[in-house]
């Protein structure tokens, strides 16, 4: 049974606040502006934010992908603005996700790899 089932849209907003901003951002309905692909909009999303946003995120998505998927479906749908599963046309070879959890999957391994979050700590770009 759904764990968030008596949950508003707004309540989920506020339980997940990092992936709702990716939702407005990144992942928003000009996903394009941040990459030709969906694959690139992922690689890209840790960028620009600072290590304790990423973390945070982290550890948002570890907590989604520990729900099941009737609940995964409830958050995704609304934190993002857009459907990761779908095949769209436009873009051309935008590409796709088989699943959310998939989709969820590739934006956490995006945040675990990124360097400071690996290191634990900001790196100085201009170093």
């Amino acid at each position: 049974m759904s764990k968030l089932l008596n949950l508003t849209k707004y309540d989920i907003l506020d339980l997940f606040p990092r992936l709702s901003n990716l939702g407005a951002c990144s992942f928003g309905e000009d996903p394009e502006l941040f990459g030709d692909t969906l694959f690139e909009v992922i690689e890209d999303a840790p960028r620009g934010h600072r290590l304790p946003f990423k973390q945070q995120t982290v550890n948002e998505l570890r907590t989604l992908l520990a729900y099941d998927d009737m609940d995964l479906d409830r958050v995704s749908w609304a934190v993002l603005s857009i459907d990761p599963t779908a095949d769209v046309e436009e873009p051309p070879n935008w590409g796709n996700f088989p699943s959310l959890r998939a989709f969820w999957s590739a934006v956490l391994h995006a945040f675990e790899s990124d360097p400071e979050v690996q290191a634990g700590r900001e790196i100085d770009r201009d170093v």
